[in-house]
């Protein structure tokens, strides 16, 4: 039986059957998904002045270290799937115990798959590092309700992976690693699914079962690409944007081979976040919104600082802040707003499989997965 139908299959046995439950999530990435990681740092790469934050009720307004001007797409699905709170950053203090209830973030501005993205930065935890740091989690619950109720826990969380923007904008920066003799895109493409597929399989090592693995979104088409190439208004970097298929693509396949090579073991999920942001930023007005190609906060020109002024300079030293953040894609340079990420997220709860495949996230998560408690 094919994995899609099989899925298929258990997603209307659960909602006929099983009671819906609250989410549990750990989730790995960048800065789209980072919520706070990056303020315990020492980094260039920080969202934790003013006015970042500026629309996030729970801190009443207060930068909590996420890029944006509210909630990210993983804050977003958890609530509507039932969690009460948002997994803390993994690097505050005292958030250990909240990996059983309510998960954990590890994700990290700057950080990409490949060890090496995000060194102009300096500090950042890297894919690998996320891991690790998920592992003692591991222990810590492992310890405190033994090794078989951790896997059931487990197998019930999602894990969700955004990760990959910044390996392919490094590509395209002089300072690449690879630049003294650059690599062809292929390479790096190829490169970046195989280091990525190494680290799902040791996630999966570790108990997890459900994961959603969404898509590097179209970065020729940010305030910041579209500025530093020069690309005109209402247009996208036909290069970048290539590269960035060229990788979702290979990152598809990889990802169908996962599934067929567990079985029903666990379900990898492909988020399609290239096509929903593509078509929101060609048809930004259909969508609620007035611009769909500049940055609410930072402004329009490099260097993009997005900062508040404080005191008698503040008129002189605040960058520009766009009116009604809820018309504008694009928070800063790189990063959308909660606007464009609460569309985003809706797609991915339950859109069709040219959104998400083999199931969307709803579907994943009331979709029961036995978990095996000899790992394998």
């Amino acid at each position: 039986m094919e994995i899609h139908t099989f899925c298929a299959i258990l997603v209307v046995i659960q909602l006929h059957v099983f009671p819906c439950v609250s989410l549990t999530s750990f989730v790995f990435g960048d800065s789209l998904v980072d919520a706070g990681n990056n303020d315990y740092l020492f980094t260039l790469s920080k969202a934790d002045s003013p006015p970042y934050g500026i629309d996030f009720l729970p801190s009443g307004g207060r930068p909590t270290g996420r890029f944006t001007n509210g909630r990210t797409i993983p804050d977003i699905i958890g609530q509507v799937l039932g969690a009460t709170s948002f997994p803390p950053p993994c690097l505050a203090p005292n958030t250990t115990s909240n990996a059983i209830h309510e998960g954990i973030n590890y994700a990290s501005g700057a950080s990409g798959i490949l060890d090496q993205t995000g060194t102009f930065f300096i500090g950042r935890l890297t894919l690998k590092e996320q891991i690790g740091y998920f592992e003692k989690s591991r222990s810590y619950m492992v310890n405190l309700m033994g090794e078989e109720k951790t896997n059931e826990l487990l197998s019930k969380a999602i894990f969700s992976i955004t990760i990959g923007s910044n390996d392919i904008l490094s590509y395209f920066r002089p300072s690449f690693p690879f630049s003294g003799d650059k690599i062809a895109p292929e390479v790096l493409q190829d490169h970046m699914v195989s280091n990525l597929t190494t680290q799902l399989k040791r996630l999966r090592w570790l108990g997890a079962r459900k994961f959603v693995v969404v898509g590097v979104g179209p970065l020729g088409c940010i305030p910041y690409v579209r500025a530093t190439r020069l690309i005109p208004e209402g247009e996208c970097s036909i290069e970048v944007n290539s590269v960035v298929r060229g990788y979702n693509s290979k990152l598809k396949e990889g990802l169908n081979r996962l599934n067929r090579e567990v079985g029903f073991g666990a379900v990898f999920v492909y988020a399609n976040s290239y096509d929903v942001f593509r078509r929101m930023i060609r048809n930004y007005h259909q969508y609620g919104f007035e611009n769909g190609d500049g940055p609410c906060c930072g402004g329009y020109f490099p260097p993009f600082v997005c900062f508040e002024g404080k005191g008698k300079t503040a008129n002189a030293s605040s960058s520009f802040l766009c009116s009604d953040r809820a018309k504008y894609v694009f928070w800063d340079a790189f990063h959308p707003t909660e606007a464009a990420n609460l569309i985003v997220a809706e797609k991915l709860l339950d859109g069709d499989p040219s959104v998400c495949s083999p199931m969307n996230i709803r579907q994943l998560h009331h979709t029961p997965i036995i978990p095996i408690h000899q790992r394998s």
